[in-house]
C-alpha cells in the first residue's frame, strides 16, 4: 500500500459519489441516497463483477485498512453531528401523537425483528453469536430511522413546519436514541460473551459515564461554550479544537467501556448547547468535509464488503424479500396506525409512516457494526443493506403519491384573505437588496402595504443535516429591520424550493398578493433580465409583477415613463402616479407616436386623460419607439418605469441583440411592469 493508491481510491470514490448523487437528485431522491448506491456499485456487486482486474488494482485487499480508518474518522464526526442535531425542543409541544407514534414506531419493528430472528438465526447465523444478541440486534436494526436523511427529505419538501413534519422529526429523534441504546446493549453483550470486557466494566461503567455526561458535563458545556460563543460571535479554531478533543475523548472512553466509539461521539453531540446559531455555525465548520469527503469513503468501504452475489438461490432471495416485508410492516404499519389513532388523518398518518420507514445511512452504520462484531453474516449483511436502500428509495415517490408537493406547499404557505390590505410579495435573494425593495414597495403601493418577504433556498444547496439559523434569519434580517424603521408590516417566509418561479407564484396565490416586486441581479452567464425565474413569475403570477433593476442610489426625483398605449404601459403610468406622490418627484410620460400623428392617441386612449398632478406629457414622433425611449432615458433620469412590450424590446423569455436594449443602455434604475390579465388567466 502506498500513498498513490490511497489518492486514486479517494478520487474514484468521490467522483462516483458526486456523479451518482447528482443523478439521484434529478430523480427527486436525496443526494446521499445516490452516494450510498455509488458505494455499493464500487464493490464486488458491480465494479468487481464487471472489471475484476481493475477493481483489484484500485482496491487491493491489503489497502482497505487505510480506507476504513478514514471512513471511521468520518463516522465519528458524523455521529457527533447527528447528536448535535438532536434537540429536546423537537419533542416540546408535539403532544400525545408524537409520543405514542414514536413508541409504536420502535416497538412494532423491534418485536417483528425479534420474531424474524427465530426464523433467520438457524439459516444465516451460527453458534459464534448467541440467539439473544442476534435477536436484539435484528430488533434494533429494524427500529432505526435515518434521522439525517429524513431531515433532508423534510427540508427539501418543506415539511418541517407542517404537522406531519413535526411529528416525523420528533419520532425520528426518539427512534435514533432508542436504537443506539439498544445497539449499545447488543455490543456490550457480545463483548462480554467473548471475554473482551467484564460485565461490571461494561454495564456499570457505561451507565455511570452517561449519567456523568448529562448531569455534570452538559450544564458546564452549556454555560462555558455558549458564553464563549456569544462573546466571540463565532466558532473560533480554539473552540473547535476543544470540541473535537471532547469528541475523541468520549469516543475513546465508550470504546474502552465496550459500547463502541461511535456511541461516545454521538453522546458528546447530544449534550452540546442547542442554541440555533451555535448549532448552525458548529455544524457548518464540520459538515462539508464530513458529508462530501469522509462519508463517501464509508459508503465505498461498506460497498466493498457487500456482495449481492452471496444472496443466491430462490430460498435466500425469499429471505431477503421477507426481511423487506417485515421492515416495512413494522415501521410503516406501526407508525401509521399509531399516528392515525392519536388524531392525524389517514393521509397525514400514512405520510408519517412513509417517512419513518426511511433507514438509509443510519442502517448502514448499524449493519457495519454488526458485521464487525460477527453478529450478522456477510450474506445477511447484504440482505439488510438491500433492505436499507429499498426502504429509503421508496420514501420520496410514495410520499409524493400520498402527500403531493402541491398540498404540502399550500399547508406551508397558508392562505390569508384581507380585502383591505394592499399585499406586496418581495422575493429576496440577497440580504442587501431587501431594504431597497421595501422602499420601492412603499413608493408604489396606493396605501400602506402589507409585505411578505420571501427567501427561497434551492434544494441543491441543502446538506443532509437540519442545522440552519431561524427561518430566513440571515437573508431577511435587513428587510425586517428596514420594515421596523419605516413602520411597514413585513412578514418573513422562507423555505426550500425545487422551482423558484413556481413557488413564488404559489406564495402569491396563497397570500392573495396585489403586487410581486422582484429585484434583479446580473447572473454570471447571461444578462437577460426577463428570462428564467422572472419569466415564469411574469407568465403565471395572479397579480401585477414589477422587476426592479437598481442602478442608482437615492430618491427618485426625475422619472421617465415611455408610453405606446398597451395595457402594460397603462400599468406603468398607474405606478408612476403613485411615485408622483413624493413632493420632489418629476414624472415625464414620453408618448412615442408615428411621424405625422398629431392626435397623439395610444392604442387604449389619450395619455393626457390618464395623468394628473406633477406628471407632464412629452410627445415624440418616431418610427423607432425603442430608439426614442433609449435616447430620452439617457438625459439624467433617476428611474424609468416601463411596461413589457415588444416595442420596448422587453418580452419575458426573449433573447437577442435587440431585446433588452433599453435595459442595457439606460443608466437609470428600471421598474419593468407586467400587468396581470385576470380575464385570460381566470385566477383573480
Amino acid at each position: 500500500m502506498n500513498l498513490t493508491t490511497l489518492i486514486v481510491q479517494i478520487g474514484v470514490v468521490l467522483l462516483a459519489a458526486r456523479l451518482i448523487g447528482l443523478l439521484f437528485r434529478r430523480l427527486q431522491q436525496p443526494q446521499v441516497m445516490g452516494e450510498m448506491v455509488a458505494g455499493i456499485l464500487l464493490g464486488p456487486s458491480l465494479f468487481g463483477w464487471l472489471l475484476p482486474d481493475l477493481s483489484a488494482a484500485i482496491f487491493p485487499p491489503a489497502s482497505l485498512g487505510y480506507l476504513n480508518a478514514l471512513s471511521q474518522a468520518g463516522l465519528l464526526l458524523f455521529m457527533f453531528l447527528v447528536g448535535l442535531e438532536l434537540d429536546p425542543e423537537l419533542l416540546r409541544g408535539r403532544g400525545r401523537t408524537a409520543v405514542v407514534t414514536s413508541q409504536a414506531s420502535i416497538l412494532a419493528p423491534f418485536v417483528l425483528g425479534g420474531l424474524l430472528a427465530f426464523y433467520l438465526y438457524p439459516r444465516v447465523s451460527d453458534d459464534s453469536v448467541s440467539f439473544t444478541a442476534f435477536a436484539l440486534f435484528m430488533g434494533a436494526a429494524m427500529s432505526v430511522t435515518a434521522f439525517p436523511v429524513l431531515a433532508r427529505i423534510l427540508t427539501d419538501r418543506n415539511l418541517l413546519r407542517t404537522k406531519v413534519g413535526a411529528v416525523a422529526i420528533a419520532c425520528a429523534a426518539v427512534d435514533d436514541v432508542t436504537a443506539w441504546c439498544l445497539l449499545a446493549v447488543v455490543i456490550a453483550m457480545v463483548r462480554v460473551a467473548t471475554g473482551e470486557q467484564s460485565l461490571a466494566t461494561t454495564f456499570v461503567g457505561s451507565l455511570t459515564y452517561v449519567v456523568l455526561m448529562f448531569v455534570l458535563l452538559r450544564p458546564a458545556l452549556i454555560r462555558q461554550l455558549e458564553g464563549y460563543y456569544r462573546r466571540r460571535g463565532r466558532i473560533s479554531q480554539d473552540l473547535l479544537s476543544v470540541i473535537l478533543l471532547l469528541v475523541l475523548l468520549s469516543a475513546f472512553t465508550t470504546e474502552w467501556l465496550g459500547i463502541h466509539a461511535l456511541f461516545g461521539a454521538f453522546l458528546v453531540g447530544a449534550i452540546m448547547p442547542k442554541d440555533a446559531r451555535f448549532v448552525h455555525d458548529l455544524a457548518g465548520k464540520l459538515e462539508d468535509v464530513t458529508v462530501v469527503f469522509l462519508l463517501p469513503l464509508f459508503f465505498a468501504y461498506t460497498g466493498l464488503r457487500t456482495s449481492i452475489g452471496l444472496v443466491s438461490g430462490a430460498g435466500m432471495w425469499a429471505d431477503a424479500a421477507l426481511i423487506l416485508i417485515v421492515a416495512i410492516a413494522g415501521k410503516f404499519g406501526g407508525a401509521t396506525l399509531a399516528a392515525h389513532f392519536t388524531g392525524l388523518s389517514w393521509r397525514e398518518a400514512s405520510a408519517v409512516g412513509i417517512l419513518m420507514n426511511t433507514r438509509g445511512l443510519m442502517e448502514l452504520v448499524i449493519l457495519t457494526i454488526g458485521l464487525d462484531l460477527g453478529v450478522v453474516s456477510p450474506a445477511l449483511f447484504a440482505m439488510m443493506v438491500m433492505m436499507a436502500l429499498a426502504t429509503t428509495f421508496m420514501t420520496s415517490p410514495l410520499l409524493e403519491r400520498v402527500y403531493p408537493a402541491a398540498l404540502m406547499r399550500r399547508e406551508v404557505i397558508g392562505e390569508e384573505r384581507d380585502e383591505e390590505a394592499f399585499t406586496v410579495l418581495i422575493p429576496v435573494a440577497l440580504p442587501s437588496s431587501g431594504p431597497d425593495l421595501l422602499r420601492a414597495a412603499a413608493a408604489l403601493a396606493p396605501r400602506p402595504p402589507r409585505v411578505y418577504a420571501l427567501h427561497l433556498r434551492r434544494a441543491s444547496e441543502q446538506s443532509m443535516m437540519l442545522a440552519e439559523p431561524p427561518t430566513g434569519d440571515r437573508e431577511l434580517a435587513p428587510i425586517l429591520a428596514a420594515g421596523a424603521e419605516q413602520q411597514i408590516e413585513v412578514r418573513p417566509l422562507s423555505f426550500v424550493s425545487r422551482n423558484l418561479g413556481d413557488d413564488i407564484v404559489s406564495v402569491a396565490h396563497g397570500k392573495l398578493a396585489d403586487l410581486v416586486l422582484m429585484g434583479w441581479h446580473k447572473p454570471v452567464i447571461s444578462g437577460n433580465i426577463l428570462g428564467g425565474t422572472v419569466a415564469v413569475v411574469m407568465r403565471d403570477a395572479p397579480c401585477d409583477v414589477v422587476v426592479y433593476v437598481q442602478r442608482q442610489l437615492g430618491a427618485w426625483r426625475r422619472v421617465l415613463v415611455p408610453y405606446r398605449g398597451g395595457v402594460h404601459d397603462l400599468a406603468a403610468i398607474a405606478l408612476a402616479q403613485q411615485v408622483a406622490r413624493a413632493p420632489a418627484a418629476e414624472i415625464t410620460v414620453l408618448h412615442v407616436v408615428p411621424p405625422g400623428d398629431t392626435g397623439g392617441r395610444g392604442e387604449l386612449g389619450d395619455p393626457r386623460e390618464l395623468i394628473s398632478g406633477n406628471v407632464r406629457l412629452q410627445v415624440a414622433e418616431s418610427d423607432d419607439p425603442l430608439g426614442a425611449a433609449v435616447q430620452e432615458a439617457r438625459r439624467g433620469y433617476d428611474l424609468v418605469i416601463i411596461g413589457v412590450a415588444e416595442a420596448w424590446g422587453l418580452e419575458p423569455g426573449s433573447f437577442g441583440h435587440r431585446y433588452e436594449r433599453l435595459a442595457s443602455e439606460c443608466p437609470a434604475s428600471l421598474l419593468i411592469v407586467r400587468k396581470h390579465d385576470a380575464t385570460a388567466s381566470g385566477k383573480r
